[in-house]
């Protein structure tokens, strides 16, 4: 009996259109379908343009995994295997989180049939776990907003993202990213080098992800011309930045004073987030958290949003959200 025609009630079969569109699907060696197996403990079997799914309970979920799958490679987006592990992470909410309404991403740049996606000049970057998602919302739809969490779930790089494509909609004029210099305790004197030899070390992580958004002659040319501005937190003293997409990341290693004169640098038509974990603070022993101390008397105002996210949306290798979680039970 052929492995397609054995009894319906132990498998589901999926049918699809495209045999192209489900080799990319599938991916080198069918990579995609094994990780799949693994994570969800089904068992693939492919036959030209069938996908046979058995597994106890977990038949639904890999069937939404596969067409969600088979959706974006339709559209011409890559599948990596972080998009599987992403769909993977999405399907354990339902096949609504997957397929989110257009009508829930409002304004340019952020919409889509496939889940909010963000669009900027050298990709299109979907959620691949529900904290994300959400975050990509909170976004769109407020002016500030608090990335927290552990390392690993996009916090920074899904708001530069949604800063390149609001600039490349003309949206806002200009993005400064910021982050505090705290492990040289503001004090960069003693390090060799012109002023930005002495800072870029602690901003790499801010010019990775803008190079991963725009081609590097646009990144350097948007820099040169100040469109882009990359600035540890300490030059943003006296300023007011409007018309501007601003982020402040590694936000938790700011003292409470630092927090309050980089939230009140906001300026009209201007838009704020904030990233950190507080659970990664290396501000001297004793010294309360900017982060915290904002969060406690802050969460309740209007027009702020706070996105928390967790181990369950670390989107780097699986590995990273099980050291988190590691790490947090034996902080208890």
């Amino acid at each position: 009996m052929d492995d397609m025609d054995r009894p319906k009630s132990r498998r589901l079969v999926l049918e699809f259109e495209d045999n192209r569109v489900l080799a990319t699907v599938f991916g080198q060696h069918d990579r995609n379908l094994a990780r799949i197996e693994q994570s969800l403990g089904v068992v693939l079997i492919n036959r030209g343009n069938k996908v046979a799914v058995e597994g106890e309970g977990m038949q639904d979920r890999a069937s939404a995994v596969l067409r969600h799958l088979y959706d974006l490679a339709k559209k011409g987006h890559s599948i990596s295997i972080g998009e599987v592990d992403g769909a993977i992470r999405l399907s354990e909410n339902g096949a609504d989180t997957m397929s989110a309404p257009e009508a829930a991403a409002r304004g340019k740049g952020a919409s889509g049939p496939a889940g909010l996606r963000i669009t900027t000049r050298n990709r299109v970057i979907l959620p691949r776990s529900r904290g994300q998602a959400d975050y990509i919302r909170q976004l769109t739809d407020h002016e500030m907003v608090f990335a927290i969490g552990p390392a690993g779930t996009g916090k920074t790089y899904l708001a530069v993202a949604m800063a390149v494509s609001r600039m490349m909609a003309g949206e806002i004029d200009r993005i400064v990213l910021s982050r505090p210099a705290v492990e040289a305790g503001e004090n960069l004197g003693f390090l060799p080098g012109d002023l930005k030899e002495k800072v870029d070390p602690y901003l790499r992580p801010l010019y990775d992800a803008l190079y991963d958004m725009l081609p590097p002659e646009q990144v350097e040319r948007r820099l040169a011309s100040n469109q882009i501005e990359i600035a540890p937190l300490a030059y943003m003293r006296g300023r007011t930045l409007a018309h501007a997409f601003v982020i402040l990341d590694e936000a938790q290693n700011t003292t409470p004073m630092q927090m309050k004169m980089f939230l009140t640098r906001f300026g009209e038509n201007s838009r704020m987030a904030i990233c950190g974990d507080p659970s990664q603070v290396d501000l001297p022993r004793g010294t309360k958290s900017g982060l915290s101390h904002a969060l406690d008397i802050l969460e309740p105002v209007d027009g702020i949003s706070v996105a928390r996210f967790s181990s369950e949306d670390v989107v780097r290798h699986p590995l990273v959200g099980r050291i988190v979680d590691a790490y947090d039970k034996a902080d208890e």
